[in-house]
């Protein structure tokens, strides 16, 4: 299923960084590069079998519940992804696909490290080995999304950093240029 979801979000990225990178390079801030790259997703995933799923930006609510992740420090945090694909709750066995976090590469290290330790946690299958999942109940803290994508954009030297994260793990990362 993850290599699927890379291709279509790969496809989608192209696009984006082909059609909006004007956008890009005029500095404008990650919600709007998230939003544009959005509706490239939408489309492309519109032509699959995920069709049913929704692009969301800066989403954070699960049926009415601010989503949480517990940290490397077993604190409950906050979440407010920039980019998810989800099924807003309609599909219980597969709700969340994609959970993605945009930087700038001048942000702080610290700030691109919560962004990476977030995706490791909601990538991962469970929270201490427990999972309640009755077919009809959310979990409290949110995970099992299929894929975590870092998204770090460098505008003075043109490229995109991707790092890939599956069950709280990274799984592969790459520049591509722009």
């Amino acid at each position: 299923m993850n290599s699927k979801i890379i291709s279509i979000f790969e496809i989608a990225n192209s696009s984006f960084l082909t059609n909006d990178r004007e956008l890009i390079l005029s500095n404008v801030n990650e919600r709007s590069m998230c939003t544009a790259l959005s509706q490239h997703l939408t489309s492309k995933i519109s032509c699959t079998k995920y069709k049913k799923y929704h692009v969301d930006t800066e989403y954070n609510r699960n049926n009415g519940k601010i989503k949480t992740i517990i940290d490397n420090i077993l604190e409950i945090i906050s979440i407010n992804c920039d980019l998810i694909v989800h099924s807003r709750g309609e599909n219980i066995k597969q709700d969340n696909l994609i959970a993605l976090e945009m930087k700038k590469s001048t942000a702080s290290k610290p700030e691109k490290q919560r962004d990476k330790n977030r995706l490791i946690a909601l990538t991962k299958d469970t929270f201490d080995e427990v999972w309640s999942y009755d077919g009809r109940t959310f979990p409290k803290h949110v995970c099992r999304y299929c894929l975590g994508i870092y998204y770090e954009v460098n505008i003075r030297n043109k490229n995109i950093l991707l790092e890939y994260f599956q069950k709280g793990k990274l799984l592969s990362k790459k520049t591509i240029s722009f």
